[in-house]
């Protein structure tokens, strides 16, 4: 063999070897749980805060339960079920972000259950009780959300209303669950902040935080989650989703959201076919939406439900 090609068979053996461990860094930074030096208060649950008025509520309830279900693949999921007050037949079921748990939900699930709703609030496959070893950045979890809406007709009764809510990585989860085939109980959707699709989302976060482009190393990457954790980048599109909806949607978003882009709110919100309300929040970083104005979020969330939820 000739030095020139030895040469060459090296160097391409060098960069895939190089790209092999890039992909699998980059793999067990964002995909697989563990806590993410990167996220400081950016997405629910991640930031240690002083005990609230609605967390010491949501920990004291006496009468909340725990929920399980056992996933297509065979993971055992978990939730946290509150149910409202006085006997309802709706049912609210939540989305936490990336690297959050159902316990980093209070706010929303007293704002609902306060609205007179049952409350149920699973945990994502790979974060807190849920089993799992890898985040799904909604795509696997919109198959959960399936059997979640599954279990609360099975358990709740047939005529039960049901809403989906989702924050961040949530309303990713929830807007991929709306291109599903979804019972007719299903009356209407709200995300929160959430992403067009996971190349968009993984894309803008490799640019932001390393300064490096898509090419090839969300590839590589997008090639060993489909190894390690069965799906490609590419399959787990909001849009794509949406498109096949029809159920009516409420997307939020605060417009000085740098971790979600604000730019893809016009995505997400042009892609489905069904009645939809666009809410814009002003000065509101990633997940803070209602923080900003409580009274407000609950305001047009509630106005929105009304109109869909009898």
């Amino acid at each position: 063999m000739k030095l020139w090609v030895k040469i060459t068979l090296g160097i391409v053996l060098l960069l895939a070897a190089g790209l092999l461990f890039a992909g699998n860094y980059f793999y067990n930074y964002a995909v697989v749980p563990s806590e993410k030096d990167f996220l400081e208060n950016d997405t629910p649950g991640t930031a240690k805060v002083e005990e609230s008025e609605a967390q010491k509520w949501f920990q004291a309830k006496e009468n909340r339960s725990n929920w399980t279900i056992t996933s297509k693949d065979g993971l055992k999921l978990s939730a946290i079920y509150l149910p409202a007050e006085k006997t309802s037949d709706r049912t609210i079921l939540l989305a936490h972000g990336y690297m959050g748990d159902a316990e980093t939900m209070t706010n929303y699930a007293k704002m609902f259950h306060d609205m007179g709703y049952n409350v149920l609030v699973p945990d994502a496959r790979g974060h807190g009780k849920s089993e799992g070893d890898y985040i799904g950045f909604g795509w696997p979890e919109r198959k959960d959300y399936v059997q979640w809406i599954d279990k609360v007709l099975e358990t709740n009764g047939k005529s039960e209303e049901i809403v989906l809510y989702g924050i961040s990585m949530g309303a990713a989860t929830v807007m991929m669950t709306s291109g599903e085939k979804l019972p007719e109980n299903v009356k209407a959707i709200i995300e929160d902040c959430g992403y067009s699709s996971v190349n968009d989302e993984l894309t803008y976060q490799l640019d932001d935080m390393f300064n490096l482009p898509p090419f090839p190393l969300m590839q590589v990457t997008s090639f060993i989650t489909k190894i390690r954790a069965g799906y490609f980048f590419g399959e787990a599109s909001s849009v794509e989703q949406l498109k096949k909806n029809t159920r009516p949607m409420l997307f939020i978003h605060g417009d000085a959201d740098k971790f979600v882009p604000f730019e893809m709110l016009d995505k997400v919100y042009s892609a489905t076919q069904g009645p939809k309300e666009k809410y814009v929040v002003h000065g509101a970083e990633h997940a803070k939406a209602y923080n900003v104005d409580p009274e407000k979020y609950q305001e047009v969330v509630k106005n929105f439900l009304d109109r869909y939820v009898h």
